[in-house]
């Protein structure tokens, strides 16, 4: 359940923010092409104004002119006055020249034109608007006219005429005007509007000539002819290849005691040797089929190309093959500089972790000593700085990875990390509690230990659990965090110099002297194996109860992990040496009648006895 609400949240995060970037990406597009549009329309105001600055000012100079050669010859004034006039105007119609230059030059980034496209090629694009036809709208004409020309059999390529109007050139067939250049256009040529509609001219027929001869009924047998060639080669190149293939495996197949041993990992095998001859056969009918696929990819443009009505899909299937490779080829040698910045990172962090590991071994070996830092310190130490520094790494080069800029790089990133952070919270606990216990130095790997009511030695101490061997060889795994809320008690943190205390308690009738009790528990003692004599063993009378005394025997050992066996061991023999010293080991509880006269207690503190008296029972009894 919590698997496939993970997989829906991721989907539904990536499914998300594909549609916002694209939704973002269309909203952006169109504000750009609203703001374009916008700076083309106040670029033409303004290359109109000066246009309609510079008719004016001709006019005048026109006018000023004339009035120049009509005026007197004696009038020096006056002709001065119209000379300076003229000298003014036509600075001024430079200047209004270099500022339209400079102006079609600053448009040229925003302004791309409207191509003329009559068959599958552009021939020239179209800039700006006549009147209240669009520079779009004039282009789709011209092209409309273009493709009417072709289809007209009486159409001759040497029969187009440019010719010079009032305001502009016009380029003709018969009375058909085909399209007109005025000086806008020449200005966005950088040529004059004569030369601009000749070149016009000369493209136009070129490409209808090109176009009736493409067409042309030899032309098309032609390509038909070369095209039942390549499928004919394309056949015999795929036929090539799988019987390349088949002989190749069928040679594999009799070789295979000679050439293929399998795989084998300290002393595992991994693949045996067919397993591997069916992994090479497959990667050799995955190349069979990449190379058909190639070839036949390879040849479709070839087909295409050969005929005019597919000529155009020839650049866009070449497009598809080839654009994913240029972009590929083009994103590695953008992103080499920062790949060297990446290796070099990686190389600076991987040798310090090298040191750290070196001195991380050398403390954990005891060669190198700093007081007050554990040698069992150092190798939980060395892993703690290693996560650090491996995540200080990522942090350095996550903005030069590929793509970490993008905004599903991002999110993606953000969501892992919250699915981490929630997934993760009672892990991340016992790793804290584990490296508190680490360095609280409670216990290590061998001690023997107790957890609440698990008793046994510890033999794997990871940062998530802790693992116990009980007596009964059974491993039980305890969560840290369990261990850091409970008490921990050592058996063996002091069983090395001071020893560990084995204690029991052997309850004794009240008849029975201490001092001998004392002296037969620590023989007792002294004949179970595993037990100390320095220090000597000792022994407490832990309670007076009615009817008999509770000892404490206390001995010491230095080997905790073999408590089982000395207490099975120390009672063996206390039970053998007070049997052979005639004492019962019996803690009575009974009922008896007295007469007081004797005490009990040990002989030498009774004193005299008293008068004592008998009872009948049998004689009370008839008399009932």
């Amino acid at each position: 359940m919590k698997g496939w609400l993970y997989s829906f949240l991721l989907g539904f995060l990536l499914s998300g923010s594909c549609v916002w970037a694209q939704t973002d990406k269309e909203e952006s597009g169109k504000a750009t092409d609203s703001i374009q549009k916008e700076i083309i329309s106040q670029g033409e105001n303004t290359l109109q104004e000066m246009r309609k600055q510079q008719i004016e000012d001709s006019v005048r100079r026109s006018y000023l002119e004339s009035q120049l050669l009509s005026s007197r010859r004696t009038d020096v004034y006056e002709q001065r006055k119209l000379v300076e006039e003229l000298t003014f105007l036509k600075s001024r119609d430079s200047l209004l020249m270099a500022k339209r230059r400079l102006k079609v030059d600053s448009l040229r980034a925003v302004n791309k034109g409207a191509p003329v496209v009559p068959f599958n090629d552009t021939l020239f694009t179209v800039f700006n608007a006549i009147g209240s036809y669009s520079a779009k709208e004039r282009a789709k004409g011209t092209s409309e006219r273009i493709q009417q020309l072709e289809s007209n059999y009486e159409f001759k390529t040497d029969s187009l005429i440019v010719q010079q109007t009032e305001d502009n050139w016009i380029l003709l067939w018969r009375d058909q005007i085909i399209l007109s250049v005025n000086e806008h256009d020449a200005l966005w040529a950088n040529k004059s509007a004569g030369a601009l509609t000749e070149s016009y001219r000369q493209i136009i027929a070129q490409a209808i000539d090109q176009y009736r001869e493409e067409h042309s009924l030899t032309r098309l047998l032609t390509s038909t002819g070369i095209a039942i060639v390549v499928v004919l080669s394309v056949g015999l190149i795929i036929f090539g290849l799988s019987k390349s293939v088949n002989l190749l495996n069928s040679r594999l197949l009799k070789s295979k005691r000679k050439r293929f041993k399998g795989i084998s990992f300290k002393g595992y095998q991994l693949i045996s040797p067919a397993q591997e001859l069916k992994y090479i056969w497959f990667v050799t009918g995955l190349l069979r089929w990449l190379l058909i696929l190639t070839v036949i990819y390879l040849a479709l443009p070839i087909l295409f190309n050969l005929f005019p009505s597919t000529k155009g899909y020839a650049p866009i299937l070449i497009g598809y093959f080839m654009s994913p490779l240029k972009k590929v080829g083009l994103a590695v040698i953008d992103y080499f500089p920062d790949l060297v910045t990446v290796i070099v990172v990686y190389f600076i962090f991987h040798y310090a972790l090298r040191v750290l590991k070196y001195f991380a071994e050398e403390l954990a070996k005891g060669s190198l000593v700093i007081n007050g830092f554990y040698s069992d310190w150092a190798l939980p130490t060395y892993h703690i700085l290693r996560v650090l520094l491996m995540a200080f790494f990522l942090v350095v080069i996550f903005p030069y990875l590929p793509g970490a800029q993008s905004d599903i790089f991002k999110g993606v990133s953000v969501f892992i990390g919250v699915l981490f952070t929630f997934s993760s919270a009672g892990a991340l606990g016992n790793i804290v509690a584990g490296l508190m216990l680490t360095y609280m130095r409670s216990f290590v790997v061998g001690d023997r230990v107790k957890f609440g009511d698990v008793t046994g030695d510890i033999v794997e101490k990871s940062l998530l659990v802790t693992r116990i061997r009980t007596p009964n060889n059974e491993v039980v795994s305890i969560p840290n965090s369990q261990i850091m809320g409970n008490h921990t008690i050592n058996y063996s943190a002091e069983a090395d110099q001071q020893g560990l205390i084995i204690n029991t308690k052997v309850a004794m009738a009240y008849e029975v002297p201490w001092q001998t009790f004392h002296e037969l528990a620590k023989a007792a003692v002294a004949r179970t194996e595993l037990l100390e004599t320095t220090p000597e063993p000792f022994i407490f009378q832990s309670s007076l109860d009615d009817y008999y005394v509770t000892y404490q025997i206390n001995a010491y050992t230095r080997h905790p992990h073999r408590q089982a066996f000395i207490y099975s061991e120390l009672h063996k023999h206390v039970m053998d040496v007070f049997h052979e010293a005639g004492i019962e080991m019996v803690s009575p509880k009974y009922h008896a009648v007295r007469d007081g006269a004797v005490k009990d207690m040990p002989e030498k503190y009774r004193g005299v006895p008293l008068r004592s008296f008998h009872v009948d029972i049998k004689a009370t009894q008839e008399g009932e």
